[in-house]
């Protein structure tokens, strides 16, 4: 008999793991977030995994909160299992008592590291060289629960946020079904996480993306990378915000400028800034209300660029 399955998510990255779910077992319901107001007109724009689910013909809920009457109505499609992947909200005891199977979820780190809600721009803000996917119980303290399955994908520090999800999303969405077919023939083991050895991240904001120019290049460019697609890495320029879209790491080592300063540019590298340790070289950026340019057709018009003191 297989898994009658209540799936729990919101951002793209939940998508494949719907579709790879829906193939495999019945999904009696979908569980998302409220649309959302998006742009002048205040237009209601459903979450990923809606649209994803209204396609695939299953039926979709979207509360503000996880209270009685959903409750009731979760309890109605009968589920035997809780399949989570960044839904967004904590789930309480009197919701996870109605899964007799108890919950999944896909968490895109090496628990117990980096728990909480933005473990991918984290590792890549550390430097760290291998990341991973763990497939965890749900339990009621966050990402906290035992580990049922866990996949180590190694890093060469070339890695946006945007690309790392994408491959997080790709591979945890197979080990998902793998873990959910373990569940179901009973072969499943769970190991509990190392307290002691569990690490934390937090809800990132719009100003955890700006530059601080004090910092080294190299910690720039992680969070040029780290930062896409949100919040961006960014910068003030002549008042306005100055995007940092791509850049690599010309010296790491040179000092003697003022940092922020741009001191050059490399016709094939980019703009060069001076930071607190190390030049960087700016390979792509984004003026307020402009469009995002390469180096070269930035510099075309914005000709009194070299010399600017950024941040300021």
């Amino acid at each position: 008999m297989s898994l009658n399955v209540l799936f729990a998510g919101t951002p793209e990255m939940a998508v494949p793991s719907l579709v790879a779910v829906a193939q495999h077992f019945p999904i009696v319901g979908v569980l998302t977030s409220p649309d959302q107001e998006v742009g002048r007109g205040r237009n209601l724009l459903p979450s990923p995994v809606k649209q994803k689910a209204s396609e695939l013909n299953l039926p979709v809920l979207t509360p503000q909160t996880l209270n009685g009457e959903v409750r009731e109505q979760v309890r109605r499609l009968s589920p035997d299992i809780l399949v989570v992947v960044a839904y967004g909200k904590i789930f309480g005891p009197k919701f996870l008592s109605l899964f007799p199977m108890g919950g999944i979820n896909l968490h895109p780190s090496l628990l117990p590291k980096y728990r909480g809600p933005s473990p991918i721009p984290e590792v890549i803000l550390r430097g760290d060289t291998e990341t991973g996917i763990t497939i965890q119980k749900v339990a009621l303290q966050m990402d906290a629960g035992p580990i049922l399955h866990q996949e180590v994908i190694p890093l060469n520090g070339t890695e946006t946020t945007a690309t790392l999800t994408k491959l997080c999303a790709e591979r945890g969405a197979n080990l998902l079904v793998q873990v959910l077919k373990g569940i179901e023939t009973g072969i499943v083991k769970e190991v509990p996480q190392d307290e002691s050895k569990a690490t934390y991240c937090k809800l990132l904001t719009k100003e955890d993306g700006r530059i601080n120019w004090s910092y080294s290049a190299v910690q720039i460019e992680r969070m040029v990378r780290a930062y896409d697609p949100w919040p961006t890495a960014w910068t003030l320029y002549r008042g306005e915000i100055l995007k940092i879209l791509k850049a690599s790491v010309y010296q790491p080592f040179t000092k003697g400028e003022r940092v922020g300063r741009v001191i050059g540019v490399d016709k094939e590298k980019g703009i060069l800034v001076q930071t607190g340790e190390g030049i960087l070289a700016i390979h792509r950026l984004q003026l307020q209300s402009r469009k995002a340019l390469d180096f070269a057709s930035f510099l075309n018009g914005e000709r009194n660029f070299m010399g600017a003191i950024l941040g300021e």
